[in-house]
């Protein structure tokens, strides 16, 4: 019996056989596969195998292999579990042959199963091995595409980061075991300092003197585990030892595999300022409703007492002593009168009529006013204003009378007989400063902070509301007001803005006093 005849006679008989072990020897995998597919294959396999024995055409057998190859590989059958398939139909084979040749199998015959059995386990080898490669080579680049884009997400989420941390107009840091190991331009900015200057210092280095002791206790506790959050106010100190006011609010986190404290500072300076003024407001309202009702109580009888003591001087019978006392207790009367008129003004709100006019006129006309003053003391007097110096919108009357409340104090100051005042104006971008210097006693250290305070002074017959006064007016002018003790004396400053009208100039000569 040839093979070809075998093969023919016991066709249905093979597929049955080869199906039933496919289902039950193998694998779980080919048991659950359908029987329709396993049918389908056995038949293409068994057909393919014909060929290649009988007529040693292996081309169908090849596309079989590239079939059942793509189709157990896409379910993830190894490639044991395939061989194995195909090892059932030479032991079918062989069983039968044992059967039909009572003799003995053909050696040949054989020969030709495990020939055609090689055949189809090389391929399969082969064939796997470049569905292998393939996968691999596939995944190697989707890796690589997947490295890249995950790379180049990272680095443009880096960029967004730091290009968001550095456009923000606080100040962010991380403090790690003490030091700053990171600071944006923001916080170098608020501390004066190069991005270069402030990685790796510590962190105190940053800090006023007068907050050490707090911010030392806080990170303790962040340090410790008490605390993990929170805000706070403090001094940061400038690199030009400035100490100023700035809000701080932290957070307990790691940064790079490490505990460390992440914080946002901001500069509360200007919203420190305006706290303050409205409290200074507040207190300054209060007082100026107490000062007017006081005013007004006191103004009615001293305008009784006057009017009695203008008619005692009328009367004859007053001579001697006796009218010397009256016109002393006049002239203390219209003192007392002039006290109570300045402290109205300080307390009433104060309307503004603002033209465009030169300052020097307006300083001349002070000093002016002041001549009999300057003489007394034998003041001497010397300005300076530069020709390019442009006009400014001002209140003429409430302005006069704000300079010649700092020129009073000024001329107070000074010794007499060797009094000397000078006023210099410049031009300082978009503002006029005026600053008058005089070589007086100065003020002492623990008053410059009171000086502009209604009713501080350290005169003995001073009010102290005409430099509050002065200030009033020059702020209600959209300028400021300072005044600062210097070698020789005090320097007050005055910055008021420009208008766009320029005056012409006139240079002033050295003045003592009219003579």
């Amino acid at each position: 019996m040839t093979i070809e005849t075998l093969l023919q006679n016991n066709r249905a008989q093979i597929i049955e056989e080869w199906l039933h072990r496919l289902q039950h020897e193998i694998s779980p995998r080919y048991a659950s596969r359908p029987r329709e597919e396993l049918l389908q294959t056995v038949t293409d396999a068994l057909d393919a195998n014909f060929s290649a024995l009988v007529h040693e055409d292996f081309s169908r057998l090849d596309g079989v292999i590239e079939f059942i190859g793509k189709l157990r590989g896409k379910a993830g059958f190894r490639q044991s579990e395939v061989q194995k398939a195909f090892e059932i139909f030479r032991t079918i084979m062989i069983s039968m042959l044992k059967k039909e040749m009572q003799s003995g199998i053909d050696v040949h015959i054989l020969e030709r199963l495990n020939s055609c059995l090689a055949y189809t386990i090389h391929k399969f080898s082969d064939h796997f091995q470049e569905l292998h490669e393939r996968e691999i080579t596939r995944y190697a680049l989707d890796l690589e595409k997947t490295v890249e884009q995950r790379t180049g997400q990272l680095a443009e989420s880096e960029r967004k980061y730091r290009q968001l941390v550095e456009d923000i107009r606080d100040g962010y840091w991380v403090n790690q075991h003490g030091n700053v190991v990171f600071a944006n331009q923001a916080f170098c900015d608020m501390h004066g300092y190069e991005p270069s200057e402030v990685i790796g210092k510590d962190f105190r280095e940053f800090v006023a003197p007068e907050s050490l002791e707090e911010l030392g206790e806080l990170y303790r506790e962040w340090m410790t585990g008490h605390r993990s959050e929170g805000q706070y106010i403090y001094y940061r100190l400038h690199k030009n030892g400035d100490s100023l006011p700035t809000e701080n609010k932290c957070i307990l986190t790691r940064y790079q595999g490490a505990i460390a404290v992440i914080g946002i500072c901001r500069d509360i300076t200007e919203r420190m300022e305006i706290e303050k003024r409205v409290r200074e407001a507040e207190r300054l309202a209060h007082i100026g409703q107490l000062t007017t009702s006081i005013a007004h109580e006191i103004r009615n009888p001293l305008s009784s007492a006057g009017m009695s003591i203008q008619d005692l001087l009328r009367s004859v019978s007053v001579s001697g002593n006796d009218k010397r006392r009256i016109e002393i207790l006049g002239r203390e009367l219209t003192r007392v009168n002039s006290i109570v008129s300045e402290m109205l003004d300080f307390a009433k709100p104060i309307q503004f009529d603002f033209k465009s006019m030169p300052l020097e006129p307006l300083v001349n006309s002070c000093l002016d006013i002041l001549e009999a003053k300057l003489r007394e003391k034998n003041v001497e007097v010397r300005s300076d204003f530069p020709e390019d110096l442009p006009k400014l919108q001002l209140d003429r009357e409430k302005m006069t009378q704000a300079i010649i409340n700092v020129l009073l104090n000024s001329i107070e100051a000074v010794e007499r007989e060797q009094g000397r005042i000078e006023i210099h104006a410049t031009r300082v971008d978009k503002t006029v400063r005026i600053e008058i210097r005089d070589n007086g006693q100065g003020v002492s250290g623990e008053d410059l902070d009171y000086v502009f305070d209604p009713f501080f002074s350290r005169k003995k017959k001073g009010t102290g509301l005409g430099l509050a006064n002065a200030k009033k007016v020059i702020e209600a002018h959209h300028g400021q007001l300072d005044l600062r003790s210097v070698e020789s004396g005090t320097c007050v400053s005055i910055v008021l803005p420009c208008s766009e009208e320029r005056a012409g100039h006139r240079s002033i000569p050295s003045r003592r006093g009219r003579k």
